[in-house]
């Protein structure tokens, strides 16, 4: 299989380029850049990819490489800080940039270029940075260039280097797409053998051969990752595999039963509900602090999960998580390659430790190596419903961080009965494949209305929806005012106890996506 090697010194894009080279078939992987060099030699990759970073080359304590990389006959691609780290690498200058550049800015190119074949001259790329090359490296050439970077991208033909300073995987460069082809394929000499097909049955035979004829147990959550960890699983090897699906109560309407009839009726496997809302209530009386919320119900949901996985597992099991690549990057952000301890790993709850009373034969994780739209994919071959597939991103407490204030199970029905109204109207009109997220809160304040010539003080509930590409900045959905107030006006005639609806229309930042 062709692999490309996505080397990170920090870039908050890392992630982004490595899914920018699986759109084109190709397999990317990410290594921080303290991988030794030795990995990237023995690693058979067909090309690597410096990723952008916050530091500046030439500050002793930025993220450095081995120039030795240069020499492997391994193509390079270098982009934004990883431009200049090329650059300084082979012998070049860097330097502070008289003036800055953030955001679109113009690009021309000024010669021929393997990477920029089919871009027009001029074009539109997304810079940002106040460093930049201020004389290329001996055998590199200029082959483009801004009104204020005179090095905007430079390569050496010969060895097979290349680099720009801007960023060709956000779609905000025009063409930045067609030059990550050009390297992938004319440069790294690519094919293009990374197909979702494939994977299936490559990971089918996999799981097979790792667990044998022995019991897999995996925790159910109803998400897009475990559900189709489980699709993989359950066709690897049927029975074998039990789920275990905790249903604290604080799903949304009907999902849990939802998630049950799904799995029951599509897969030959083991389907476990756990249902313990009552549990649940209990322990959150008279709790408000959001933090302490996520706490109890976080302690709560791991404790009766591995209560019965361990009245089910005595050693001979293997145990399967729906963990996905994003999940086990490690990051290269603000570590040198002398400073081994300097990169961190992601605390995601999917890698929470298993207890020291429990044993299992060994982790089984399918989707170790996927980016969520792969997942995503997977799913869509597997035949999973795409209520399940295409579910949008849901806080690990459920609707708990969704009720401001003490959660009871009164507001947990009328929240569940505002949110389906919600999603059925976004659905009926075709309006939820363009929002990215889109809920309702309960926000625990109460207004004056009149429903019938009567006057009523009942509660508010606030409808939040954002659009983004990936949830570290989010902006507000401008939703059409006749969807909304379609939804208003079902909201407070169907569900008891609501006479007011409301619209966030706070971005991210300052505001969060989740109201707690």
């Amino acid at each position: 299989m062709e692999k490309i090697l996505v080397l990170d010194f920090g870039g908050q894009y890392n992630q982004l380029i490595a899914r920018r080279v699986r759109e084109h078939r190709i397999y990317a992987e990410i290594l921080p850049c303290t991988a030794p060099l030795d990995r990237i030699r023995e690693g058979g990759y067909a090309g690597v990819i410096f990723t952008g970073g916050p530091n500046s080359v030439y500050d002793p304590a930025s993220p450095h490489y081995d120039p030795a990389v240069l020499s492997l006959g391994i193509p390079v691609l270098g982009i934004c800080y990883g431009c200049q780290l090329m650059a300084w690498m082979a012998g070049g200058e860097v330097t502070t940039a008289p003036v800055s550049e953030y955001g679109k800015i113009d690009l021309t190119l000024t010669a021929d270029s393997l990477l920029t074949e089919g871009v027009p001259q001029s074009s539109v790329v997304w810079m940002s940075h106040t460093d930049y090359v201020s004389r290329v490296p001996d055998g590199f050439t200029v082959t483009a260039a801004t009104e204020n970077c005179p090095c905007a991208a430079m390569e050496n033909r010969e060895k097979r280097l290349y680099a720009v300073q801007f960023h060709p995987e956000v779609t905000h460069s025009v063409y930045g797409d067609r030059m990550l082809e050009n390297f992938l394929y004319r440069v790294c000499g690519c094919r293009g053998d990374w197909v979702m097909d494939t994977f299936i049955e490559d990971t089918v035979a996999a799981l097979r051969a790792q667990i044998g004829d022995k019991p897999v147990i995996l925790g159910l959550s109803g998400g897009v990752d475990s559900s189709v960890a489980a699709g993989l699983l359950s066709r690897a090897v049927g029975r074998q595999l039990t789920c275990v699906f905790v249903d604290h109560g604080l799903m949304r309407k009907d999902e849990g039963d939802f998630v049950e009839q799904t799995f029951t009726r599509l897969f030959d496997m083991n389907f476990v509900r756990v249902n313990c809302r009552d549990l649940f209530l209990e322990k959150l009386k008279g709790v408000t602090d959001p933090e302490q919320k996520r706490r109890i119900i976080g302690e709560a949901f791991y404790s009766v999960f591995w209560e019965e996985i361990k009245s089910r597992a005595a050693g001979d099991a293997f145990f399967a998580q729906g963990t996905i690549y994003p999940d086990r990057i490690e990051s290269g952000k603000g570590a040198s390659a002398g400073q081994a301890g300097s990169a961190v790993i992601k605390t995601h709850h999917n890698q929470q430790g298993i207890p020291a009373d429990v044993r299992f034969l060994g982790v089984v994780e399918p989707l170790g190596d996927l980016f969520k739209d792969e997942v995503r994919a997977v799913g869509e071959r597997l035949g999973i419903p795409g209520e399940l597939v295409w579910r949008q991103p849901f806080p690990g407490p459920g609707l708990g961080v969704r009720i401001i204030g003490e959660i009871t199970a009164e507001k947990i029905a009328v929240l569940q009965d505002a949110d389906a109204v919600l999603r059925d109207e976004m659905a009926r009109n075709g309006y939820e494949k363009q929002l990215s997220q889109f809920f309702c809160v309960y926000t625990g304040a109460k207004a004056v209305g009149v429903m019938g010539d009567h006057r009523t003080y009942e509660n508010v509930v606030a409808i939040r929806a954002v659009t983004t590409d990936d949830f570290m900045t989010a902006d507000w959905a401008r939703i059409p005012y006749d969807i909304l107030a379609a939804v208003s006006n079902r909201i407070v005639n169907e569900v008891p106890g609501v006479n007011r609806v409301v619209y966030d229309i706070t971005s991210k930042p300052p505001a969060t996506v989740e109201w707690e």
